[in-house]
């Protein structure tokens, strides 16, 4: 039944029409392609808007950080899938997408979180206390690898304070790497998700959009590998590893 609101909803993103396809407000083929990169495309579909030259700078810089690390289970889970399925490539991309959670990948979202948190009042030093207790891991801090620094993360910081866009929420960021080695009596690696939220944070993006950059950055990685996957297969000899990994015991 009608609400007795006459107005439609209504997406501010795009629409295709016969003669042309309009997105944001613009003409795709008369003004945004051949003009924009696929990073300031990017942008303007987030935020309605085109990027500044430092919003460009690190989207682009985030983009390059985090796409690609290795055998990670987003690769691999993809990897393996289609070996299931060769016809399915983006079955793939979608299994390793689908693992860009609170541990892995997705966690930038998670700090954003935490950043957040801190700059509503929150100390950093009782955030901290408070994971602790709960028995809960700080996000962004630790890696299995990367010891005693993330080479990415200290990249990311270096280059926001060269270029003057470092602001409270990297200085929190910081703060809470100060908090972590001191509640863990020991330093801990602040990896790559810590400064990707803080540094988007500080250009100004909201809290939701954080988690956007590193599934964008790890599907173009996830294509590399599956490209590879189908010229040299490794899924079947991975699922072969872990069934030997992994010993059967009947109750």
């Amino acid at each position: 039944m009608p609400s007795g609101n006459s107005e439609r909803p209504a997406s501010h993103i795009s629409q295709a029409y016969p003669d042309r396809v309009e997105v944001r407000g613009r003409n795709l083929t008369g003004d945004l392609m051949g003009r924009l990169t696929f990073t300031e495309y990017f942008h303007l579909l987030l935020t309605g808007r085109e990027p500044s030259d430092d919003e460009r700078f690190f989207l682009d810089l985030l983009l390059v950080s985090i796409a690609e690390h290795g055998m990670m289970p987003s690769n691999v889970s993809a990897r393996m899938t289609l070996a299931a399925d060769p016809d399915s490539l983006q079955g793939a991309v979608a299994a390793g997408i689908l693992g860009a959670g609170s541990v892995i990948l997705g966690t930038s979202g998670v700090c954003a979180e935490l950043l957040e948190e801190a700059r509503s009042g929150r100390e950093p030093g009782e955030l901290v206390a408070d994971l602790r207790t709960a028995g809960r891991k700080v996000p962004g801090f630790g890696h299995p690898l990367h010891q005693p620094v993330d080479p990415r993360a200290q990249r990311i910081l270096e280059l926001a304070d060269e270029r003057g866009v470092s602001g409270a929420h990297v200085q929190l960021a910081r703060q809470l790497e100060s908090e972590v080695a001191a509640a863990f009596a020991k330093p801990l690696t602040m990896n790559v998700a810590m400064p990707i939220a803080a540094v988007m944070l500080d250009l100004g993006y909201p809290a939701s959009m954080v988690k956007t950059l590193p599934i964008l950055a790890r599907t173009a990685s996830l294509l590399a590998h599956l490209i590879e996957e189908r010229e040299e297969p490794l899924g079947f000899r991975m699922a072969a590893a872990a069934d030997e990994a992994a010993g059967y015991e009947p109750d």
